[in-house]
């Protein structure tokens, strides 16, 4: 039985399929590696640059280079060293084929169809005994490496949360030990957090003013102060929602966009025309702001 069933050769930045071997088997568990692979090939910015999946027969060992992972699905009869001197030798063998450029504009799946022919001719020599002419002395290197730098071991747990995180449909915890970070906040999202807190201070100034008459006189401005109290923390929870990253934010943001309007809708009269017109524009420079600002991926700075 073959120790290397599957390799492929995914972008980090956005898990495009760029090659892969051809296979034909009909594993059940090689399947669902396979699956695996295409759910982690979503979030590989989030997972470190080397590692290891466990499976029942079957693990997947990736590493992550330039922007570009290797990954793999072998046997688990073969040595951990050997998985990754297998993939370390397929990294050298893109970098030295593909072009770097061709590689970033790359727009469609499976753009680098000649170099599947590479990785079955690698695939056949891993699984040959002895596994090559050459291979003791990379083996040699990759152990040593692999002491100083052990690979981290994902759990499918681990590999389903990362899956959640890059669609969104989760916030991660502090202990997810996952790296989520935004986009350097941008001029125009400074503008928008100044005109935001700028907007907070002055419902809360008319809120507390007006308070004070309600108190004195009547209950009639009540829900006058609620709107404008409201509207203040509400300013606040839009930057919040700018600055650091949430699940259901789309959710969240409009939301939060549809209550400021209806508070400063409510305003109406205590407010004139053109101070609502910029309460509401800086609420939906705020939203769109927000919407736009996406994760940043761990290798977003490596050119490629």
């Amino acid at each position: 039985m073959p120790m290397i069933l599957f390799a492929c050769v995914v972008r980090v930045r956005d898990g495009l399929p760029l090659s892969a071997s051809t296979d034909f088997a009909h594993n059940r568990e090689l399947q669902e590696r396979k699956q695996q692979l295409r759910k982690m090939s979503k979030a590989l910015s989030r997972f470190p640059e080397r590692g290891t999946v466990k499976g029942q027969d079957l693990n997947i060992y990736f590493v992550s280079s330039e922007g570009v992972s290797y990954m793999a699905v072998c046997h688990r009869g073969l040595s951990v060293a050997k998985a990754f001197c297998f993939l370390e030798d397929l990294c050298w063998a893109f970098k030295a084929r593909c072009d770097s450029k061709a590689l970033s504009l790359a727009a469609r799946p499976y753009p680098f169809l000649e170099f599947d022919g590479t990785i079955q001719k690698l695939k056949q020599q891993y699984n040959q005994i002895g596994g090559g002419p050459a291979l003791e002395i990379t083996l040699a290197e990759v152990q040593d490496d692999l002491k100083r730098r052990p690979p981290k071991l994902l759990t499918v747990e681990e590999l389903e949360l990362a899956h959640e995180l890059a669609n969104g449909h989760v916030e991660p915890g502090p202990a997810s030990g996952l790296n989520v970070r935004l986009e350097p906040v941008a001029p125009a999202g400074i503008l928008s957090l100044v005109l935001n807190i700028m907007c907070a201070s002055l419902n809360l100034i008319r809120g507390v003013h007006l308070m004070e008459y309600t108190f004195q006189d009547d209950y009639d401005a009540l829900w006058s102060v609620v709107a404008f109290l409201l509207a203040f923390v509400l300013c606040l929870f839009q930057c919040q929602l700018y600055l650091f990253h949430s699940s259901h934010k789309r959710v969240k943001s409009f939301s939060l966009l549809a209550v400021l309007v209806l508070c400063n809708a409510y305003l109406f009269g205590l407010r004139n025309l053109w101070q609502l017109l910029f309460h509401t524009t800086v609420a939906c420079l705020a939203t769109a702001l927000i919407l736009s600002r996406k994760l940043l991926d761990r290798t977003s700075d490596c050119g490629v």
